[in-house]
Formats: C-alpha cells, sequence, structure tokens
C-alpha cells in the first residue's frame, strides 16, 4: 500500500513516515499543496494524508483540485482546527475522514484501515485466471505450484491484477512501485516483467503480461487451444 503525506511541519510528516512505514506502508512526503496536488492527480497512491493549514494550496484547496481530476484515492485530512465548520468544510471538499491534532497514533492507524477496507484494498490475494497473488506470503500461486517473488516483483505484478483490463504506461508502473522522485528508468520496468513472465511460466499459470506498443502493459488470460 502507498500513502502519500501532504505536510508542511517536516517533523511532523517525518514522524508520520516512520511510523506508516513500519507498519508496512510505502510512504512518500511532500511540504505543499501544490506539489502534494501534483502528486495525488498521478492516481498512484492507495490512501492521502492531507494537512488542511499549509502555505500557497490549503488542505480544502487540495482535496477540491484532486476530486476535480476525478481522483477517487480516499483522504484523511489531519488539521489543528476543530470546529464543526472547519469539519464540514473539510468533508465537503472531498475528504473521507477529518482527524483532529494532536491525535494519538493508534487512532490514526485504525482511520487509515477503515478507509482502506472501505475501498476494497484490504484482501488476502489478488486472483486472475487459474493464478492468485497471495498478499500475506509474496507468492505466486497456481494449483499445487508456487513462486515466492522478490519485493520490487510483488509490486509489480500487485499492480497489473489491481488494474486488470487497464492498460498500464511504463511511466505510471514506475511512479507507482518506484516512487515519483525514484530515478529508475523505463528499463526498469521491462527487465522486471521479464522476471514476472518466467515466473508465471514455471508454475504453470494462464495469465500473460501483454505489451501494447506507446501504451504500456495489461494482463490477459490465455484461451485454451
Amino acid at each position: 500500500m502507498k500513502i502519500l503525506v501532504i505536510e508542511d511541519e517536516k517533523l511532523l510528516a517525518q514522524s508520520l513516515k516512520t511510523l506508516l512505514e513500519g507498519k508496512g506502508f510505502q510512504v512518500e512526503t511532500v511540504y505543499d499543496g501544490e506539489t502534494g496536488a501534483e502528486y495525488a492527480e498521478l492516481g498512484v497512491y492507495d490512501l492521502l494524508i492531507l494537512d488542511v493549514m499549509m502555505p500557497g494550496l490549503d488542505g480544502f484547496q487540495v482535496a477540491r483540485r484532486v476530486r476535480a481530476s476525478r481522483c477517487a484515492t480516499p483522504i484523511l485530512m489531519l488539521t489543528a482546527r476543530s470546529e464543526l465548520e472547519d469539519r464540514v468544510e473539510g468533508l465537503n471538499a472531498g475528504a473521507d475522514y477529518y482527524l483532529t491534532k494532536p491525535f494519538d497514533s493508534r487512532e490514526l492507524l485504525a482511520c487509515i484501515n477503515a478507509l482502506l477496507r472501505r475501498q476494497g484494498r484490504q484482501v488476502d490475494e489478488l486472483v486472475c485466471g487459474n493464478t492468485a497473488l497471495d498478499l500475506a506470503s509474496g507468492m505466486l500461486v497456481c494449483g499445487e505450484n508456487s513462486v515466492r517473488l522478490s519485493a520490487r516483483e510483488f509490486d509489480v505484478m500487485r499492480y497489473l491484477l489491481q488494474n486488470q483490463g487497464q492498460n498500464l504506461s511504463k511511466e505510471i508502473i514506475l511512479a507507482r512501485v518506484w516512487g515519483f522522485d525514484s530515478n529508475a528508468v523505463d528499463n526498469h520496468v521491462e527487465v522486471y516483467v521479464g522476471f514476472l513472465r518466467k515466473k508465471l511460466a514455471s508454475i504453470g499459470s494462464n495469465i500473460r503480461i501483454k505489451a501494447v506498443r506507446r501504451m504500456g502493459y495489461h494482463l490477459e488470460v490465455e484461451k485454451p487451444c
């Protein structure tokens, strides 16, 4: 799961990053609303944690801009402003939950898990054709055959499975798996797609990773002859 933290207080942003990474999430942080909106509009995150009081674009403006771009990523707003009017404005702007500072880390984690469950993001496995990706073990399973994926292979395969039927460009896979600020290049995607193709074949999977010129990759179930 990938979370974007948009928070201008750098110490708090880094504290959130450390807390969430300790719980197994991938976290990126940005420190102003304009940059946060640009990152969020990529649509590559599972959750946005958004501060309200920021210079430039405030959290309400960021949420409205994100929703106007038809990005449905859950938004958890964090703010020291606890008045009813502020909470109402945040929810009307597109936030899914409004958490007032200071907050307990347990409450934050409970909110995050609730939002992800609501989006159907917390499941035990992803299935396509005769093959499943076990999210707990990182194993690709086909009947009695299985193979363990590396961390990067797992992230690429999970993203492909989460977006079955859609062409995913190399650029969007790079942003989603390696991170928006990564120095990784298109060749990294090609290499890991190659690894996954070999592992799928090794367990007798009937799903294939298909490449469409200038469009990217998608999964197809191979029909029996």
